[in-house]
């Protein structure tokens, strides 16, 4: 009887242990076929594989932050530190205990789950050319978004924002390795699985680091305002706007397409130095966009070429360059090149420039290959 009795307990404890052991795999389990859900395009694969890869467990786990922390890194948030404001929020420059430097996007918003599995998604993506987001905060009826530095700001601050230093050049070799890491990075994103559409990709969300390696920001933020814009400055919201392809801005319709055209305008600021929704300099009033759009010969490049490149540059490879971010723009989302076309042109038109043109002030070779886009200065 007593060896009866002990089987039956020992039988009823064996079940209750396996019935922990799933409950315990389910409540791990069930967050994150919710977060691939809302995240995921196609609804089909798990953000924690990336190109048919396992992460590492640690590297999808989003780091939070607690409060009191951040509130030390930037002197409870001091304007001192304050270095920007965007759709999500201001932008806080913060200084970690352990020396760690961070950007911080903070905004109003109540603690939610959804916001903790979007930033679990995000945080797992990492890549040379994309800035990556470290962590998160939800406290005090706050959500903060914590990333890594970029140190030297976006390329818009250095083609005409307002941290511009005239007698620091950006020559056209240079602006193409940026065009190339800006599109690595974008191509990134496009090849995940799910695949990750960027939505907000502009200049501005562009940065550099200290030796000038292109960084995409911004990546999954659209997601994480549920699509809806904050409102701001009217030549903001311009600004912003004209990056958005025409079948986004009619039906909504975002795609990696939409990305490629969204660079595309990028590589109209990249080339003229000047903001895409601004006018050509030429006497017609048309905008940046427009003119790539109704591109037919190279008669008239000059009219939008950044007058700071002076004439460091092959008239093979800009008329290229020109070429390709006309395809970026085209109407028709179809006959937009991917984003691994881009990166083959890009990197083809750099070697030509690296083997063609003399350093910047060594010779008069780049200058007469360069004149002839320019034939009033003969």
């Amino acid at each position: 009887m007593s060896r009866t009795l002990a089987a039956l307990i020992g039988g009823a404890a064996g079940a209750m242990a396996l019935m922990g052991m799933i409950i315990v795999f389910l409540r791990f389990r069930l967050p994150r076929n919710r977060s691939i859900s809302r995240t995921s395009d196609t609804g089909s694969s798990d953000p924690s594989v990336q190109g048919g890869v396992s992460l590492p467990l640690e590297s999808r786990e989003a780091r939070s932050f607690p409060m009191e922390h951040l509130a030390f890194a930037t002197k409870n948030f001091h304007n001192v530190n304050l270095v920007g404001e965007g759709k999500f929020g201001k932008v806080y420059k913060g200084f970690l205990c352990d020396g760690t430097i961070v950007a911080i996007k903070r905004r109003p918003g109540m603690p939610t789950s959804e916001f903790f599995e979007e930033v679990r998604y995000l945080s797992s993506i990492r890549h040379r050319n994309l800035v990556s987001l470290l962590g998160y905060c939800q406290e005090n009826d706050q959500q903060m978004l914590i990333y890594e530095y970029i140190t030297n700001g976006s390329v818009s601050s250095h083609l005409y924002g307002a941290g511009q230093v005239s007698n620091e050049k950006l020559e056209f070799k240079r602006r193409l390795s940026i065009a190339i890491g800006a599109a690595k990075g974008l191509a990134h994103l496009h090849s995940l699985s799910p695949r990750l559409v960027h939505k907000d990709f502009k200049t501005a969300h562009v940065l550099v680091d200290e030796t000038f390696i292109a960084k995409v920001a911004g990546a999954g933020l659209r997601n994480l305002l549920g699509g809806v814009d904050v409102a701001g400055p009217s030549s903001q919201m311009m600004a912003d706007e004209i990056f958005l392809a025409p079948e986004v801005k009619e039906f909504g319709r975002f795609s990696e397409n939409s990305d490629v055209y969204s660079f595309g305008v990028f590589l109209l600021e990249l080339v003229s130095g000047r903001e895409a929704y601004q006018s050509v300099p030429s006497g017609l009033d048309q905008k940046l966009v427009e003119w790539a759009q109704y591109y037919q010969d190279s008669s008239n490049i000059s009219s939008i070429i950044d007058h700071k490149l002076s004439s460091n540059f092959t008239t093979e490879g800009m008329k290229k360059f020109i070429q390709l971010t006309v395809q970026c723009v085209e109407f028709s989302s179809e006959r937009r090149p991917t984003m691994n076309h881009v990166i083959a042109e890009l990197d083809w038109i750099l070697e030509k420039e690296m083997s063609l043109t003399t350093i910047m002030g060594e010779g008069n070779s780049t200058v007469a290959l360069a004149s002839q886009l320019f034939p009033a200065s003969r």
